[in-house]
Order: structure tokens, then sequence, then C-alpha cells
């Protein structure tokens, strides 16, 4: 079969099947224009809630699969690809968590979406790096505990200096790479671009960047900007997509390394034996996690919009 025939066959089986795909933004292209909706880690965890669809099919990683059957825990959802993890996701674990609730008791917690589940069901409230600076800005508590990317956690206190915040040393493996030396070299090599990162890069890189933003706010400052010329500072996989949306602009990755290995794992033929019944795995999850991960994930959603 064909790329084209696959697409083709998936469209039909998932419409017979009244299924929804959900694509993250770091899919292939090819995935991206079989899927339902595409997005960064809020867009997709808003989706799955108003999705009416009976199934769901997540197209990411394994936290992004959980978010979707926590938000929809009538629906059958199907993690694409079983072996589809978040690195950043497994750094901390319940008892780790437990530990740094101790040591900063009077604290809120907030945690990044890229963590599991059950982490979630223990903190107060779960942010995006689109959502983050408003949604820690709406709390009460002026002490925050952020866990676990200190990269955004700190990218969010530098915009609220009125707030005390604690880090827990974790981060992406993908974006902690690239360094001062990346940016240098990138700009040399095209001195008219302009420099677009994620805040999970480090400091030394989010400061010499022309925009920070969410990988959706990436995407879309690119469209809107007059700019020709763009260095991207996120998941390779953003310069391809935006080479297709923005034919007469150029875009460029900030560095090699910037490619997830775990979101490439996914392909068009994991989506194919989804829908054939002989792949994926379907997500399931304890009551009591869907109870406290959705308590902490619709938190998010109350305060994001």
């Amino acid at each position: 079969m064909t790329i084209a025939e696959i697409q083709q066959e998936i469209m039909r089986m998932k419409k017979e099947q009244d299924i929804c795909i959900l694509a993250h933004a770091y899919q292939g292209q090819e995935i991206l224009e079989v899927a339902d909706y595409m997005g960064d880690s809020y867009g997709l965890s808003v989706q799955a809630s108003k999705s009416d669809c009976k199934g769901v099919i997540m197209c990411g990683v394994r936290f992004m699969a959980e978010t979707c059957k926590v938000l929809s825990p009538d629906k059958k959802v199907w993690l694409a690809n079983p072996a589809a993890g978040c690195p950043m996701a497994e750094q901390l674990d319940l008892e780790g968590l437990r530990e740094l609730k101790a040591k900063y008791p009077d604290y809120a917690v907030v945690a990044y979406i890229n963590t599991t589940s059950e982490l979630k069901t223990e903190c107060d409230v779960c942010v995006t790096s689109s959502s983050a600076v408003q949604i820690c800005s709406r709390l009460d508590n002026d002490k925050i505990l952020f866990i676990p990317d200190p990269n955004l956690g700190r990218y969010v206190a530098e915009q609220m200096p009125e707030k005390t915040f604690a880090f827990y040393k974790g981060g992406c493996p993908r974006h902690i790479v690239v360094s001062a030396k990346d940016v240098e070299k990138a700009r040399k090599a095209h001195p008219n671009a302009l420099l677009l990162v994620h805040p999970e890069c480090r400091q030394e890189v989010v400061e010499q960047a022309d925009y920070v933003g969410s990988t959706t706010g990436i995407m879309n400052y690119a469209k809107k900007s007059d700019c020709r010329e763009f260095i991207i500072g996120t998941e390779n996989s953003i310069v391809e997509h935006l080479q297709f949306d923005c034919p007469d602009k150029s875009f460029y990755p900030l560095a090699v390394p910037l490619t997830c290995m775990n979101m490439k794992i996914t392909t068009l033929m994991d989506i194919y034996n989804c829908l054939k019944g002989r792949g994926g795995e379907e997500i399931q999850l304890p009551e009591n996690v869907i109870e406290g991960a959705g308590r902490c994930i619709r938190r998010m959603v109350e305060l994001g919009e």
C-alpha cells in the first residue's frame, strides 16, 4: 500500500467506527493529514474533553493518552504506539513528589502536563507551556512548587517576581541539550532569521530568542510574521510542518538533537493497525487516578480559559 492508500483507508475506518484521531504537533506530516485535531498538549487536552466520538486514538506519548482517558472516562482511548513514552513525565514518582511537598509544605504544587496521571492526583493544578504563566498568575497562593521542568518553571517565575517558586531538577532531555553555542552557530548561518524557542530550553537559549512560546505559539508567530526566515528552537518536526504551511518562507532547525524519538516512533501503520483492532494499547486507569488527575487537569482548563 502507498501512503495515500493507507491514509484513505484510515479516513474510511475512523468514520465508520466513530473514532477521533488526535495528533500532537511533533508527529509526522503524514499523520497530521489524517488527524481530526492537531495541537500542543493544552489543545489536545481541551479537544479530548469536547470530543463526542465513541473512541479516541492518541498519536503522541503515553501521558497525553492518559489525559484523554481522564477527561473522557466513558470513551475508549488508545495510544497508537504503546512504546511512545515521555522521559520527562517519568522523572518524578509519587514518593519523590511527597518528599518535595514535605520540604515545601506551604507551596501550591503546579504540575507540567508532562507528568503521569498518578502524579497529577497529588498536585493542585496542571499547566502546559502555553497556559503556565496565566494559570500560575491566577493562583491565590504566592508560593509555587513547579514540577518537573525547571526551565519552564524559571521562565514562568520571571514573569511574576511577586511570587516565590521552588523547582525540581528535571527537564526535557531534548530541549535541554541545546546551548548558547548552538544559537551562535545558527545565527551565523542564518543572520536574517528570527529565533523562536520553546521555554523548555535552557535559560541561556531563551534569553537570546526573538520569541518564546509553546509549540502552537511558535507556529502561529511564524505564520503571521512578516519575516521570511526563522530558526526553530523546538522539536524539529515543527520545521517540516511550517515549511508545508508557509512554502514562501524558510525555516531552519536550531540543532539536530532537537528530535524526539518517542514522538517519531508512531507511524501511519500504527494508526491503521489500531483501527484494524490488531495494534495500539487501550488506556486503562484506576478510578482513583481518573478522579484525582481529573481534578488537576480540569482546574487547568478552568483557569486557562
